[in-house]
């Protein structure tokens, strides 16, 4: 699945470890999002929208 999490991170200036604290997940779990190795859980897609006030369809795009 297809993000702008890293890109999102890096407008707010957040290493991965800043935005997995504030998530409250891993840093690996962050890197696995941004490589598209991993798709988050559905609070944890919604807490990230929330957390960079989009909607989650503007940050995850499951077209391949």
């Amino acid at each position: 699945m297809r993000n702008r999490v890293r890109e999102l991170r890096g407008e707010r200036g957040l290493s991965q470890g800043e935005l997995a604290a504030v998530m409250k997940v891993s840093r690996q779990t962050i890197n696995s999002i941004e490589q598209e190795r991993y798709t988050p859980s559905l609070p944890l897609a919604l807490a990230l929208g929330r957390f960079f006030q989009q909607p989650v369809e503007a940050i995850f795009d499951a077209a391949d």
